[in-house]
């Protein structure tokens, strides 16, 4: 569980670097330039990641509670709005992207939401529960520096972004059902 903690620890601390140490931020991109800031913000996450996978591979499983059986399936149809979103905040800004204001945001927050909802064990709660409150942190600070001028929402561009954010999301989350799921995380999200 230690590792998992870690993981956790490590990841959601790379992605709160705006929140926690804006100057830090600056000071980096300032020395490395937005690319070179860009590439190790990045190693830093792969690596945080590795390091969360791999703890959650490891941890225990301590039941806390056991959820009905429908929150599997509940989960499920959240997951579908949860990848919309996340297809909306990389394409153009559409209807979806400017009424979410923050989708990517959104995205994991609704994924945090809906994996609470269907798994009770510790680790899960762990996991989820710390990426639920990142999310609820994060898009406070984006209103905030929003009103401060700092972050500026994406205008609309177009309609078709939101077909394309619906198809594409629906093909990913449809994927993900069929098999990526079970083989990326040892688990099926719904019995077959």
């Amino acid at each position: 569980m230690t590792i998992l903690i870690l993981g956790i620890i490590l990841f959601l601390a790379t992605h709160m670097i705006r929140i926690l140490a804006p100057g830090f931020r600056r000071a980096m991109v300032q020395k490395l330039g937005e690319n070179g800031w860009k590439g190790v913000h990045g190693l830093a996450s792969i690596l945080a990641l590795v390091v969360l996978i791999y703890g959650w591979r490891q941890a225990p499983v301590v039941d806390l509670w056991f959820p009905p059986k429908g929150m599997a399936h509940l989960s499920v149809t959240l997951m579908l709005f949860a990848m919309i979103c996340l297809v909306a905040g990389m394409l153009p800004a559409g209807h979806i992207a400017t009424k979410a204001k923050h989708p990517m945001v959104l995205s994991v927050k609704i994924w945090a939401l809906a994996h609470l909802l269907s798994n009770g064990d510790l680790a899960s709660v762990l996991l989820f529960g710390s990426f639920l409150a990142w999310g609820v942190i994060a898009r406070i600070s984006l209103k905030r520096r929003q009103r401060a001028g700092e972050v500026t929402l994406r205008p609309f561009v177009s309609a078709k972004w939101d077909l394309a954010a619906v198809a594409v999301g629906l093909l990913v989350w449809a994927l993900f059902i069929w098999k990526l799921h079970a083989l990326l995380i040892g688990v099926a999200p719904l019995p077959m």
